[in-house]
């Protein structure tokens, strides 16, 4: 086994069992006589207090492994992709410095992709950032994908009209003169890391929508309208991105009166199914990925990829 430090990345749906593989990876490969560690790519993760919606690791879980990027964030932070990819190869770095693998590990595909690949983000203008926010709050997506189709009709056909912060950015950045949407997998991705092994972890289909209904019914059970109710007393309905995480918008809906418990579970459900999906088909743009099912023995992993 070569002894350069490497870069595995584990990718796929919410639900699919990335969380436990990582960390018997981690695991395998220290029974390979190889130290790692694993470094977080969920978004909503980042956020310190939002545990219970994004089904994050409790520390007494973690097995001893140093876990890296999670609780990084206050609810009324923003979590910008160009400053994740920036903390993550920072993090990273660090593993390898200490002569350890790091083991990436999340669904949310850009952060993933702004790490593996070479991208490079364009410019920023916080105060129009700030009033294009604005607008979303005010019109909702569409009237801003509206606008993003009249200016660059390209950008707007492959963006989802329902991802407002998507759209904000196309605005951005068109405004700073750039003249296409940084923000997506580039064409033909080239590796920020030599040494980078990708798993994709798959459940079928239906499976996967059963698993997920179950969770979200289960994060009610165990508490989540009492976490977001926590979380609002320390600012999250100012947040930008933190207050339209899924399951948490629905669950401030509940508590302002605007949802009841059902409705709020079940647009939760459905927001969540759709966007496995838009997980899937992200990552099944990778080339070069070893997709396992859930489940898939780590030791074997190590095999089959060192």
């Amino acid at each position: 086994m070569s002894r350069s430090p490497a870069l595995w990345a584990l990718v796929g749906a919410t639900g699919t069992g990335k969380t436990a593989l990582s960390l018997d990876l981690v695991e395998a490969l220290g029974a390979r006589g190889r130290s790692a560690e694993i470094v977080n790519a969920d978004a909503m993760q980042l956020y310190r207090g939002m545990d219970i919606g994004t089904a994050k690791l409790p520390e007494h879980d973690r097995r001893g492994i140093p876990h890296h990027l999670l609780d990084v964030l206050d609810v009324t932070d923003d979590a910008a992709v160009a400053w994740y990819q920036d903390a993550a190869r920072t993090a990273i770095t660090g593993v390898h410095a200490r002569g350890s693998d790091a083991v990436l590990v999340g669904g949310s595909g850009l952060y993933v992709s702004s790490v593996l690949f070479d991208f490079r983000f364009p410019p920023r203008d916080p105060a129009l950032r700030e009033t294009l926010e604005a607008e979303l709050d005010e019109q909702g997506p569409g009237a801003l994908h509206a606008r993003l189709r009249q200016l660059d009709p390209a950008t707007a056909e492959r963006m989802d009209p329902r991802n407002g912060r998507r759209i904000v950015r196309a605005l951005e950045v068109l405004a700073t003169g750039s003249p296409t949407h940084g923000a997506a997998l580039p064409e033909a991705p080239v590796l920020w890391h030599p040494e980078t092994r990708i798993v994709g972890v798959s459940v079928p289909r239906q499976d996967l929508v059963e698993r997920l209904d179950d969770r979200v019914e289960g994060m009610w059970r165990d508490g989540l309208v009492d976490e977001v109710a926590s979380l609002r007393k320390r600012g999250l309905e100012q947040g930008v991105t933190a207050r339209r995480a899924i399951g948490y918008a629905q669950a401030l809906a509940q508590l302002n009166g605007q949802l009841a418990q059902e409705e709020a579970i079940a647009q939760t459900q459905q927001l969540t199914r759709r966007y496995a999906r838009r997980q899937v088909s992200w990552f099944r743009r990778y080339e070069d990925v070893q997709w396992v099912a859930a489940g898939h023995a780590a030791s074997a992993l190590v095999t089959e990829l060192t």
